[in-house]
């Protein structure tokens, strides 16, 4: 029976999973964790040896679950974190570990560039202004500190790319990965302008071929089969960036709609027929020819979410998982009695970065003694649908959506999609989709291994498996005054955010 398989690798688990080609449904789900590590403050990598070891333990795994033939598999896509660098040499070996997109030791750089004549020109180039974890500061970046690394770059890939390369030997990218730095708005191909721009002229010769989302651009090699369980020869198809997969995964990748991802990054997107440029959101490649995809987002979503967990519930999260209720319903029904009653605390979900640039920090605000930490996760799922909102907001204004549908590991509580409509004051659409990064990299690659027409012939029946959650008045109104209030105190911080980030520079450098 045909099958698709949808390989998504995130920045911290990596995961692939086998669907019904005719229905749709995933068949059996694999993950594993990937390790990142930390080797300097701001610096935030990943072995891309063991990147790809994982992938394929758990495409092995999937199949072995799925309950079919290996040889079943029409075709394979993968789709992965965006942004970030990974770095190949002359003989398309990794040329040292990973910088995923988290890392912001480009920050500074970004910010100077956006302060003077380059980003100016880069969003009129390209469609986006750079920020910290643009391929373009990033290789700036190690142009200026690690020239002898840069000297000896062949090729430089995205996340997926790399994946894609150790499945199929194809050095390559495609439409959606390529806009994310060097491309023209208008041609939506690579231009040496744009590698002029940022002083980067030599990357105009390693950057690699792109393909559209859904062409096969290889196969499986006998290696890769050896260690993944597929079988070799199958088709390859190039797949795309992660958040326009998720977006397409729960049919919200179009015209009308805005697609809310609320992952480690706080994504924000909506398609146009032609190239809208603005400085808050990128303008990037859709999936086809012809079709834009305007992002606004932030590196400030449920990441920040994840390290409260990790930092103050590491005891109740060991205990929650051993009685089988696990941390997040725990939390859940701490969010629902903190929200019955009023609050002074909001928080700036600014751990890794945020929509004011690269010096912003996170912070709890009209913190006393007597709140509970039932205060402090509502404050953090509050800032973290602030923070959409700011996001959405640009989108409505320049491209005026209707609805939204929401995705993201957050949103499977259904008091998150409340949360979001009422924030955002929008309809909001959850699906029950499961794993949709996973299943838009499966559309593509059944549209590559001829079982679907377009990306977007979802074979699902769709309204069967979406609620859609209307903004209540009473609740619209109190975070109407949250909301405004969050962010007067970040036009406050604004000015002050760059003197507390000099003290952790130099405390850091007292230490040396």
């Amino acid at each position: 029976m045909p099958s698709l398989l949808g390989i998504d690798s995130g920045l911290t688990v990596t995961k692939a999973v086998v669907f019904d080609a005719q229905t749709g449904s995933p068949l059996a789900i694999a993950r594993r964790r990937v390790a990142q590590s930390i080797p300097a403050p701001g610096h935030i990598e990943r072995d891309m040896d063991g990147l790809w070891q994982a992938s394929a333990e758990a495409i092995a795994e999937a199949l072995a679950a799925c309950g079919r033939p290996a040889s079943d598999i029409l075709a394979v896509a993968a789709t992965a974190h965006g942004d970030g660098l990974y770095l190949l040499d002359r003989d398309a070996r990794p040329l040292g570990p990973a910088i995923v997109s988290l890392d912001t030791r480009a920050a500074d750089l970004a910010d100077r560039w956006n302060a003077g004549p380059v980003g100016p020109a880069a969003l009129a180039l390209t469609g986006q202004q750079p920020h910290a974890s643009a391929p373009s500061a990033l290789l700036a970046w190690i142009k200026t500190h690690q020239p002898e690394r840069y000297s000896r770059i062949g090729h430089f890939l995205a996340a997926k790319d790399w994946l894609t390369y150790c499945l199929c030997g194809t050095v390559g990218t495609d439409r959606t990965e390529a806009s994310t730095s060097f491309t023209r708005v208008e041609s939506q191909a690579f231009d040496d302008e744009a590698f002029a721009l940022f002083g980067l002229e030599d990357m105009a010769s390693r950057r690699p071929d792109a393909a559209g989302s859904v062409e096969i651009v290889g196969r499986v090699t006998d290696e890769a089969a050896r260690l993944s369980g597929l079988v070799a020869g199958t088709p390859v198809v190039a797949g795309l960036h992660d958040v326009t997969a998720s977006a397409l995964g729960v049919g919200g990748y179009g015209v009308g709609v805005a697609a809310v991802i609320a992952g480690t990054y706080s994504i924000n997107e909506t398609v146009s027929l032609s190239p809208k440029v603005d400085a808050r959101w990128f303008c990037r490649n859709g999936i086809l020819a012809g079709e834009w995809n305007a992002m606004s987002i932030s590196p400030a979503s449920t990441a920040n979410y994840d390290w409260f967990i990790d930092q103050l519930c590491a005891s109740d999260s060991a205990a929650a998982e051993a009685s089988g209720d696990g941390i997040h319903a725990r939390l859940a029904a701490e969010f629902d009695r903190a929200r019955a009653r009023p609050s002074s605390v909001l928080f700036h979900p600014y751990l890794f970065g945020s929509p004011f640039g690269g010096a912003s920090s996170a912070g709890f605000y009209g913190l006393n003694a007597w709140h509970e930490r039932a205060d402090l996760v509502r404050a953090v799922l509050e800032g973290i649908a602030f923070n959409h909102r700011i996001h959405v907001e640009a989108l409505v204004d320049g491209f005026k959506p209707g609805s939204v549908r929401l995705t993201g590991g957050i949103s499977r509580n259904p008091a998150i999609a409340g949360l979001f409509a009422d924030v955002l004051g929008l309809p909001v659409t959850a699906t029950k989709t499961e794993e949709a990064a996973a299943w838009g990299a499966a559309l593509c690659a059944g549209v590559g291994a001829g079982a679907y027409a377009r990306p977007t012939d979802d074979p699902r029946d769709l309204s069967a498996i979406e609620t859609v959650t209307q903004p209540d008045p009473a609740r619209q109104a109190l975070y109407e005054a949250r909301y405004q209030l969050f962010c007067e105190i970040a036009d406050t911080m604004r000015p002050l955010w760059p003197k507390l980030r000099a003290l952790g520079h130099a405390q850091e450098g007292a230490s040396r």
